[in-house]
């Protein structure tokens, strides 16, 4: 049984030292409010480390710098999984941000006003909380999965880091989005692969081409996905919904490259007969291995508060939960707009929230905590010092 420590006491915590967590940290900072960001890998960048071998960003250096530090490579290079991760770490060191790693938020909690947090044994109390993750932790896999034949092999995307987990033979990838698309031009190279799941179209332009690079990404990227397709627009409310629900269009890969590749489109997974897996139009792909990219469900059962919606999902107006006055999410997918959980794009949100605890401490005659004994870290300790 887990012996809960004494308990500490900070303004604002953040959870999770991801983009979004360490941008809402070097917001806090700048406005010198205290805070500590729980991290529950081991180090800063895990979740990026941990991602498929071969992953490569969509986007180009130029569009993944955090506030305050540039991606420090050409403007037109498109980094590794790992170098995203090493920047992130990077980034916490450079601004000092008071980050512990090894801290797994177990529970959220309010009483009388203040929030209670149980992480890896320990018990802190917050006037703040930022959750500060994106709205896909779980892995979503179809119950028909259990019944297929034990000897094929099955991986979601969160779990494939390379050909080598697979066995020899044919592939079924289940989920035509882009991780499905990228996995399956991996995979093709010395498999049969096929691609099951709707077309969900693609982006109009090869991202690595000049063009892209001067123009289009600017447009794309800073100018609809940034400007235009938000919740403040017209266009961006009606987006909201279908992006939210089906996701987005293929970015790296075309169908071209797909039907080039030898990539064999098939309809979606229906279900399982005698072990193996049963397309839409009956078919039963000759396969020994099975990749989900099939989604995540939001994963914030933790959160014991009335501020989820009856799917999981955080009900809040911009990343501020109305009915939870302290409460806030950052990181979401289309918090604001669509570009909320792309690194150029988090800052804003990470901005707007910081201001908002800001403005909220100052308006405060009374902490609730004030007049308590602290057996844990002072009111004011973790507050991070910038640096040039």
């Amino acid at each position: 049984m887990q012996t809960m420590r004494a308990t500490e006491r900070i303004q604002t915590v953040v959870i999770g030292a991801g983009q979004a967590g360490l941008s809402v940290g070097y917001h806090l900072a700048r406005r010198g409010l205290p805070m500590i960001i729980l991290e529950g890998n081991d180090r800063v960048g895990d979740s990026w480390r941990r991602r498929w071998d071969s992953l490569r960003l969509f986007t180009s250096a130029q569009f993944n710098g955090l506030d305050g530090m540039p991606f420090p490579a050409r403007r037109d290079y498109f980094p590794t999984k790992d170098e995203m991760a090493d920047y992130l770490e990077a980034y916490a060191a450079r601004f000092e941000l008071p980050v512990r790693t090894g801290h797994r938020v177990e529970r959220l909690t309010r009483q009388d006003g203040v929030y209670t947090i149980a992480a890896g044994g320990r018990c802190i109390e917050a006037e703040h909380v930022v959750v500060a993750m994106a709205n896909y932790q779980v892995p979503r896999i179809p119950a028909f999965a259990r019944e297929l034949d034990p000897e094929i092999v099955q991986l979601h995307s969160r779990d494939y880091r390379s050909p080598s987990q697979l066995r020899d033979g044919g592939v079924l990838i289940v989920g035509a989005g882009n991780s499905g698309a990228e996995i399956a031009m991996e995979l093709v190279r010395d498999r049969p692969v096929f691609l099951a799941g709707r077309d969900v179209g693609q982006v109009p332009f090869r991202i690595e081409s000049l063009v892209a690079q001067l123009f289009l990404a600017r447009l794309v990227l800073r100018g609809i996905f940034h400007r235009v397709l938000t919740v403040a627009t017209p266009m961006g409310r009606k987006a909201r919904p279908h992006v939210l629900h089906v996701g987005g269009p293929l970015i790296r890969q075309k169908r071209r490259d797909l039907a080039a590749a030898g990539i064999q489109r098939v309809p979606r997974a229906t279900g399982v007969r005698a072990g193996r897996p049963v397309l839409a139009d009956g078919r039963v792909p000759d396969i020994a291995n099975v990749v989900w990219c099939t989604g995540f469900e939001p994963g914030f059962s933790w959160i014991d508060l009335p501020a989820l919606d009856a799917h999981g999902e955080p009900r809040h107006d911009r990343g501020i939960v109305p009915d939870e006055p302290g409460l806030y999410f950052v990181g979401l997918h289309f918090l604001y707009a669509l570009s909320s959980t792309m690194i150029h794009g988090v800052g804003r949100d990470a901005a707007r929230v910081a201001s908002t605890i800001a403005r909220r401490v100052r308006g405060r005659r009374e902490s609730p905590l004030s007049g308590r004994p602290s057996t844990g870290a002072r009111l004011s300790a973790g507050s991070p010092r910038l640096t040039a």
